[in-house]
């Protein structure tokens, strides 16, 4: 073969496998997946430096988190399988979390939950809903699922 069939040839294998592998890294770093468990490691101790004092070490929230406080602001909910974090689509909750509360309740609600960003990145975030979503029990990840119309 030509010389010049082989640099292009090599040329277009390169370029093949940079998208190839920004695609691969793209996918990994922008999704949520609670059956990683690098992810989830990470999301677990982000959440313990993070999210634990407010949403409880076990992630079982804040007594009587459905009654507000005398503040106004309801209590922090639960991010187990009692609670209504898995009723959410993963896009409302990264939201929530990296902007926090106030950008998305009506004028006047009251809130304790703060935004992340310049805090935790994108990543630190899908990270943490991981290690929350990998807390929770098949049969309520399925029923998210079909909710969610995944």
């Amino acid at each position: 073969m030509k010389r010049w069939l082989w640099v292009g040839v090599l040329g277009v294998g390169t370029v093949a496998a940079a998208v190839a592998g920004w695609s691969w890294w793209w996918r990994g770093a922008n999704t949520i997946d609670p059956d990683d468990p690098r992810q989830v490691a990470a999301g677990r101790a982000l959440y313990a430096k993070y999210c634990a004092e407010c949403h409880g070490a076990n992630l079982e929230g804040e007594p009587n988190w459905q009654t507000r406080k005398p503040s106004g602001e309801l209590p922090s909910p639960p991010h187990d399988a009692s609670g209504h974090t898995w009723h959410h689509a993963d896009e409302q909750l990264f939201a929530i979390t990296k902007h926090g509360m106030a950008r998305f309740a009506p004028p006047g609600y009251k809130t304790a939950m703060p935004s992340f960003v310049g805090v935790l990145s994108d990543s630190d975030i899908r990270a943490v809903l991981a290690f929350i979503e990998s807390t929770w029990p098949v049969e309520i990840r399925q029923r998210r699922a079909a909710m969610l119309k995944r």
